[in-house]
């Protein structure tokens, strides 16, 4: 316990010495998340000082081996790092999918040379990572995929489509699931990684409703892949894919837990609707869906400290990532609605510097895609109905 409280004390001394005012205030837009890469350009200053001092002292990965380019804290060590970067509303110095997906996966399956080789890079924010998943034909079936990788003795050669890769366009790398055996369905599939620079990759960005455009499809048209990426066994990635999907999964459902500072749904009602006599909220109905959603919101962040727990300590369930994934994405789609109801017609703006670009309209559309990506509501559904509460099949 007394080396908990110095770790807690050595802590917040050093997070208020190293953490800018900058990296403090709540994540305006998806511009002010940091995702590394080879071209770290875009990052203003306090980004990049930020990355660097939590990469420097293994903290953007906390938990990780120190030799793999983490920080080695035990996992109550960990929790208290969360709760005093809480404290301070300091911003997570690094989205990466490299850490949330891929580095948990090399973790487990990665060779040593493959370990050395990226999870420091992926630690340190200098290479960013897209995952190559689904196809045109394999969404919720994604074990049905056809993208082939033809054994050419030292190297792969790799042909096919992606779609609904993420960032794909601004990677560095993709970790990527191909068919090196067409007679089998799960066991003729491998788990690759290779570089998207290299010659026959090319991606097309995919248009939303919301504006945005965080989606590509991918082509690959005959790309050389080394051996030596093979992660896993040759047609054994289906096992890496499942145990991948449930880091992606308790990813997505973080959303749930949306961002630190002032709540934006009560800020945004109030400057619209007022306030009444006794101080509250002007308008009863709405005051009340969003104490609803508050009290929901609070138990979601409660629960989700739990699975962490649990997951660290090897008691999670196994698809619990599911249970995870399917509200907290239903609470983040919530959220957005009741930010547009809190709004008013303030939020139906599309291209205002006051809404700043129409902010809230496209954030809402974007959340359309939350059940969907990451495995359907459906699919989640599903897997809860039949892992967790073992009710009998249709």
């Amino acid at each position: 316990m007394p080396d908990l409280d110095q770790f807690r004390s050595e802590t917040r001394t050093w997070l208020e010495a190293n953490c800018p005012p900058e990296m403090r205030e709540p994540i305006r837009s998806e511009k002010d998340s940091v995702w590394g890469g080879r071209d770290q350009s875009a990052m203003t200053p306090a980004q990049k000082q930020w990355m660097d001092a939590m990469g420097a002292k293994g903290w953007t990965v906390p938990d990780w081996p120190k030799e793999y380019g983490g920080g080695g804290l035990s996992p109550a060590e960990t929790k208290i790092l969360r709760e005093e970067m809480a404290a301070i509303r300091a911003r997570n110095p690094l989205s990466s999918f490299g850490i949330s997906m891929l580095g948990p996966a090399l973790l487990k399956y990665g060779t040593e040379e493959q370990k050395k080789e990226h999870l420091p890079k992926i630690a340190r924010g200098e290479i960013r990572w897209c995952q190559g998943y689904s196809e045109p034909n394999a969404g919720s079936d994604l074990a049905s995929l056809a993208t082939s990788a033809e054994d050419k003795g030292d190297h792969f050669l790799v042909n096919g489509q992606k779609v609904w890769t993420s960032y794909a366009n601004y990677a560095d790398w993709i970790f990527c699931l191909v068919r090196t055996d067409k007679t089998n369905k799960h066991n003729g599939i491998s788990f690759v990684l290779f570089d998207m620079q290299t010659p026959g990759v090319s991606t097309k960005p995919i248009l939303l409703i919301s504006g945005y455009s965080p989606f590509c499809e991918t082509f690959f048209d005959n790309v050389k892949v080394p051996k030596e990426n093979l992660v896993g066994e040759l047609n054994k990635g289906w096992d890496v894919a499942k145990y991948l999907l449930g880091h992606e999964r308790e990813m997505i459902s973080g959303m749930g837990l949306g961002g630190g500072g002032k709540n934006p749904l009560i800020t945004g009602a109030i400057a619209t609707i007022g306030l009444d006599h006794d101080g509250r909220l002007a308008d009863p109905l709405l005051r009340a869906k969003i104490a609803e959603f508050e009290v929901r919101s609070k138990a979601f962040a409660a629960q989700s400290e739990r699975f962490i727990d649990e997951l660290k300590a090897g008691r999670a369930h196994p698809a619990q990532p599911s249970m995870m994934k399917y509200y907290g994405t239903e609470l983040n789609k919530s959220r957005h609605e009741l930010m547009m109801a809190s709004g008013g017609s303030d939020t139906l703006e599309w291209d205002s510097e006051r809404s700043r670009g129409g902010a809230p309209a496209r954030d809402w559309l974007r959340t359309k895609a939350n059940s969907i990506e990451g495995g359907t509501s459906e699919v989640q559904l599903n897997i809860i109905a039949k892992r967790i509460l073992e009710l009998p099949g249709a």
